[in-house]
């Protein structure tokens, strides 16, 4: 089953995104604000391929507040996090705390769904791809990738990273020391059907740097090739 966990206080948007993606086949589960969402979550045994969150909700918590519990729970689930234009700054928010992505509103059902199915290639490939065709561990200096396991350590200290953050970091072993362009890596990781903006690639690598640089506001690791993109130098 391809399940998703919606949350959104308006019905009629809920009502419009829960209509569609039943239509493309996907499972659902709704809540009207995030303590529902969270009991939801829970009483499913926390089993979903994809969260879709809208960020303003009434309650005790809002969608930026749901994710960042469920990304705690689980480092692979995709997360969508449903933002107004004017919500710019909760978008960027919403991506420091491990979305995947947002989608804006008003949006349409082909945007809807190119959105949730990108995430979910991601998410299953994940789940899909067999013990043998990986090699168990990629070392570069300090640090280590294990793709069988899909963990990441530096100095023998485990990082907890994303889906998302650990396809970044599977793409830069693979080719270290390379000049990969955003376009580049939004293909690779996000996939080539993705309609989203090439600036979730520098969320994304902001919060990398946090989590891999000793000092992020001065990084050695995931260096800014002016221009371009990103390379990793270990």
């Amino acid at each position: 089953m391809k399940k998703i966990l919606i949350a959104e206080d308006e019905k009629n948007i809920r009502e419009f995104v829960v209509i569609n993606l039943q239509r493309a086949g996907y499972v659902t589960f709704e809540a009207e604000n995030g303590d529902e969402a969270l009991r939801i979550y829970d009483e499913e045994g926390r089993d979903f391929h994809i969260v879709i969150l809208d960020i303003m909700m009434p309650g005790t918590r809002d969608g930026l507040a749901v994710g960042k519990v469920i990304r705690e729970y689980d480092p692979s689930v995709g997360i969508i996090m449903l933002s107004a234009k004017t919500q710019e700054i909760d978008k960027i928010s919403g991506l420091m705390m491990g979305a995947d992505d947002y989608i804006t509103k008003p949006f349409s059902p082909s945007e809807l769904l190119a959105r949730v199915d990108a995430v979910y290639r991601r998410v299953s490939l994940i789940g899909d791809k067999s013990a043998a065709q990986r090699k168990a561990e990629l070392t570069q200096g300090e640090f280590v990738l294990n793709q069988r396991n899909r963990t990441f350590h530096k100095a023998d200290q485990p990082i907890e990273l994303t889906q998302v953050e650990f396809q970044i970091m599977e793409y830069f072993f693979t080719n270290p020391g390379v000049a990969l362009g955003r376009s580049d890596l939004l293909k690779h990781v996000w996939g080539p059907a993705y309609v989203g903006e090439e600036k979730i690639v520098d969320v994304n690598i902001r919060r990398l740097r946090m989590k891999v640089e000793d000092e992020p506001s001065n990084p050695k690791h995931i260096v800014t090739v002016w221009g371009l993109g990103y390379r990793w130098d270990t």
